[in-house]
Parts: C-alpha cells; structure tokens; sequence
C-alpha cells in the first residue's frame, strides 16, 4: 500500500515538506490550534516519514513552526512531534 501511494505522487524535498506543513496550519500570532485535529497533517507527517530519511525530520517541523511566526514555537512543536511520534532529539 505505501509503495503504491509513493508511486502516484512525486518525491518531495524537506523545503515541500516544511511549506505545506506551514500552509495546513491554523494560527494566529500566538499559537498553532490545529495541528492534533488535523488529518491532513497526520497524513502529511506519514509521507514526509516515507520520503526523508529520520535525521530530517525534526528539522522540517522546527522550521515548518518557525515559517508560522507563532510564539509558542515548543508546544506546537511538540504536538508535531507527538502526533507524527518523531523523536525531535535526533540531529
């Protein structure tokens, strides 16, 4: 099932990853409100998990959060993290 979902679409890069994670967000200037309701994201997580290797990840969320210009950068950071249970120690 995840190869035929990998071959009907193209392979994106880190800098897709963090523009579209960014643009399914609901924010205002202070915090993300969607990110543990969102389906799109969960699913976006899942293909970001397929296409780029693990040491990528905790990178495209910080600056996906980052391009939001939120203030509670670590709370929605860790709800990233949590929801698509990605281990934001890795460097």
């Amino acid at each position: 099932m995840v190869l035929e979902r990998k071959g009907h679409r193209e392979s994106r890069s880190a800098g897709d990853y963090i523009n579209m994670l960014a643009e399914k967000c609901f924010y205002d200037a202070e915090k993300i409100y969607n990110i543990e309701k969102s389906e799109e994201i969960l699913l976006l997580l899942e293909e970001m998990k397929e296409d780029l290797p693990d040491r990528q990840w905790p990178n495209v969320i910080r600056k996906a959060v980052k391009k939001t210009g939120v203030k509670q950068k670590d709370l929605a950071i860790s709800q990233f993290a949590g929801m698509g249970d990605i281990d934001m120690t890795i460097q």
